[in-house]
């Protein structure tokens, strides 16, 4: 497969050797490539405006200047297709909440496996939010507390069960041969979600999970 053919998954992050450390990771990938690598958002802003765009960027969320918190809100401003993996050591439930309504589409933590954030690659490709376990529950409790369901929304008890695999980061294939049903039946609960929660995709979901403390036992 040729250099043009790869998807392309630009990095921003601060610390040299971790990034080109993922950077080489992601060149070794089957049908990926990291063409470009920054160490600031203001480097990789500057390059949308002059490059071709990458398919999936990854960044840290505590970099220097512009935080990356900051990066996605005005990537998502210019370019709503591109799919955004932060990478980040912080545990802080206010930072990973920001990062889910500034529009990212999964979330890692910097001690992620090399496996882990390969895999997490290509969820958001398939249409998946990887993030990790801990932290979505984390979160998801942590705003509950604070702002209740202001509406049930209407879910059926399946529905529920299906977002919460959404939540967890699964795929539409993985939930169905998780719960042993086709992918055309989890396609069909996905759009009655969407409707009833009014949103469009699997991030404004989580978001809106997130956000109106939607708790999935």
């Amino acid at each position: 497969m040729s250099a043009s053919e790869k998807i392309p998954v630009w990095i921003v992050e601060d610390n040299s050797s971790y990034r080109k450390s993922i950077a080489l990771v992601i060149d070794t990938m089957e049908g990926f490539c990291c063409p470009r690598d920054f160490s600031t958002a203001e480097q990789m802003l500057r390059a949308l405006n002059r490059h071709p765009i990458p398919s999936v960027l990854i960044s840290d969320i505590g970099l220097p200047g512009i935080n990356g918190i900051e990066a996605v809100k005005k990537v998502k401003e210019q370019h709503p297709d591109i799919q955004i993996i932060m990478l980040t050591v912080h545990n802080e439930d206010n930072k990973i909440f920001n990062a889910i309504c500034a529009g990212a589409s999964g979330y890692l933590l910097k001690s992620a496996t090399e496996k882990e954030i390969l895999t997490g690659i290509q969820q958001v490709m398939e249409g998946g939010s990887p993030m990790n376990t801990h932290i979505a529950r984390k979160v998801l409790r942590r705003f509950s507390q604070i702002s209740p369901p202001s509406q049930e929304y209407d879910l059926t008890p399946r529905e529920k069960e299906i977002l919460q695999y959404v939540i967890d980061g699964f795929t539409k294939k993985a939930i169905a041969l998780d719960l042993d049903i086709s992918f055309h039946t989890v396609d069909s609960h996905m759009r009655n979600i969407y409707e009833k929660l009014q949103v469009h995709s699997r991030s404004d979901a989580v978001a809106k999970a997130v956000k109106e403390g939607i708790i999935l036992d």
